[in-house]
């Protein structure tokens, strides 16, 4: 079991799933008082994180476990802290990763506030991820879960001290197949709830027509020049948030072996193209730095690093070169991570922070 008995109050982040809907059923099994609680974050009817039908299904949920039920509205705060700034970062030529903003700022930041303001002990959450008290440090540590293909630990890393010691994670220890199989045996009504595959907000992937409906004419979406590194001209691009860093199908220029996409340069509204060994990088820097010790790092440290959330973390170096910078050195050159994403750095199973990434070596 991966909750230990506890007569603590609870409150059990529901988003409408089977992970959170088990998290629930395990922290009620355990002996916690749970009370569910869910985000409402859109108006529409999806399928998807913060939809009004994952309230609903997370309410009955609560109905069959005999647990109150909450529903914040949390539908300005979304949007000011996860959808605005995923606008902005795609019109200024980045790639920005939401659910980590998401899980930041809605799912740790304002629900500990309300587990606060209800006098609860805990938030606990449905992430497959562990967290672990560390005698010799006196500090938590978060740690991957036990199941890697269902790791989320990558989205955590802006975990504090503080937020960890009223969290709960009880599925850190569980595969996916052995959380559905408990919904079934309860007969929760999410057992077989499909996953959400794509941005909650962006359910169709259409990321540009969503960002234009929403800001209108922006210079992103103008065409402008292809150039290679050397910037000589190869052709023209159809407006620059259409491209992802390390793409290659759809640049629609002839080459004599396929071209990536390297960079964006949102300044000249250029699009820097290059063959695949031109993707390779030494290495990144980060701004927007946590490290969940809370400690300032002295020196460089061996560490292994995730510069996107399925990739395998691979050895590093990684030294605090500001107050807010991380320099992350590969030990092997790795393929370009795109500006907005997080690097995220481990020692074994152990979190130990991250950031965002400003820029590849």
């Amino acid at each position: 079991m991966a909750v230990a008995l506890g007569t603590s109050g609870v409150m059990a982040a529901m988003s409408g799933g089977v992970d959170s809907s088990v998290c629930a059923l395990l922290l009620q099994e355990a002996g916690y008082a749970v009370r569910g609680a869910t985000m409402v974050l859109r108006d529409d009817q999806e399928s998807t994180c913060g939809s009004s039908r994952d309230v609903e299904d997370a309410r009955e949920v609560c109905q069959r476990l005999g647990i109150p039920h909450d529903a914040f509205d949390l539908r300005d705060r979304f949007d000011a802290a996860v959808v605005r700034p995923f606008c902005d970062a795609y019109l200024e030529g980045r790639t920005p990763n939401p659910c980590i903003a998401c899980n930041r700022f809605l799912k740790f930041e304002s629900l500990q506030q309300r587990r606060r303001e209800l006098g609860l002990d805990y938030v606990a959450t449905g992430h497959y991820a562990r967290r672990r008290w560390d005698a010799a440090t006196g500090r938590w540590q978060l740690l991957r879960a036990c199941d890697p293909v269902k790791d989320q630990s990558y989205v955590l890393y802006h975990l504090t001290q503080d937020t960890l010691a009223h969290m709960l994670f009880p599925l850190g220890e569980l595969t996916k197949g052995e959380v559905r199989e408990l919904a079934r045996a309860r007969g929760l009504v999410t057992a077989a709830k499909p996953e959400s595959q794509d941005i909650c907000f962006v359910p169709d992937g259409d990321y540009a027509r969503f960002i234009e409906g929403r800001c209108g004419a922006d210079t992103a979406f103008n065409p402008g020049e292809i150039v290679d590194r050397e910037g000589r001209v190869l052709g023209e691009h159809a407006g620059l948030i259409r491209y992802t860093i390390g793409q290659r199908k759809g640049i629609g220029v002839a080459a004599r072996e396929p071209l990536y996409v390297l960079g964006k340069d949102a300044f000249a509204n250029r699009l820097i193209v290059g063959f695949k060994d031109e993707l390779l990088s030494v290495g990144v820097v980060a701004s927007d730095v946590n490290f969940i010790s809370g400690d300032v790092w002295q020196g460089p440290r061996e560490v292994l690093v995730k510069t996107h959330y399925r990739q395998r973390p691979v050895p590093a170096v990684a030294e605090q070169t500001g107050v807010d910078e991380l320099t992350v050195a590969f030990d092997e050159p790795q393929r370009a991570a795109a500006p907005g994403q997080a690097a995220v750095l481990y020692e074994g199973d152990i979190v130990l922070g991250g950031g965002t990434i400003a820029r590849a070596l």
